[in-house]
């Protein structure tokens, strides 16, 4: 061997020593056939699981909560406007003899106003809590809003027709306080 030859394989020698192989700079893959699985990805694979369980967990929570207000809110709507029809209810004998001594004949025009007065605040009353009269005379018979209670055969008066109102009904938005009593033709 000449001088530069040894010069080259020292050099080489020197070279093998101070960088490590390839081989070992990279981490070795698990192959198919290796026994032992990497305790990372192990630990990683326990952890997505976790974590999607506790989302899970999360969404079921939240949309339980919702459920709840929604359901609290309606409760409390509906004890409102229970309360309310209670109430109105509890005013409507007085408002069935208002309409009575409207409907009598009196020579003392003092007293009849006096009733019409006292009729027209009810009504205003009622009407600003939201109260309204069900119309019923004239009008097609209706079961969701008209108890019929008697039944005439009129041929003036067109079929199913209410000809006569004996009790008015009365509605608060969608909910009936009372039904309207009537009387219904053919």
């Amino acid at each position: 061997m000449n001088t530069n030859e040894k010069e080259t394989t020292a050099r080489q020698e020197e070279d093998a020593v101070q960088t490590p192989a390839a081989e070992d700079t990279v981490p070795q893959a698990d192959t198919p056939g290796s026994e032992a699985p990497d305790p990372l990805l192990t630990e990683l694979e326990n952890l997505k699981d976790t974590l999607a369980k506790k989302e899970d967990q999360y969404l079921r929570l939240a949309a339980e909560y919702d459920n709840y207000r929604k359901r609290s809110q309606k409760e409390k709507t509906d004890a409102y406007q229970n309360a309310k029809s209670d109430a109105v209810l509890a005013f409507l004998p007085v408002y069935d003899n208002l309409e009575r001594a409207l409907k009598q004949s009196t020579a003392d025009e003092a007293y009849k106003k006096g009733v019409e007065m006292t009729m027209a605040g009810l009504k205003e009353v009622l009407a600003k809590q939201g109260v309204e009269e069900i119309p019923a005379l004239g009008q097609p018979f209706d079961p969701n809003v008209h108890n019929a209670v008697m039944h005439v055969e009129d041929e003036s008066a067109g079929e199913n027709t209410v000809v006569e109102v004996f009790q008015t009904g009365f509605r608060s938005g969608e909910k009936i306080i009372r039904f309207a009593m009537v009387k219904v033709a053919n």
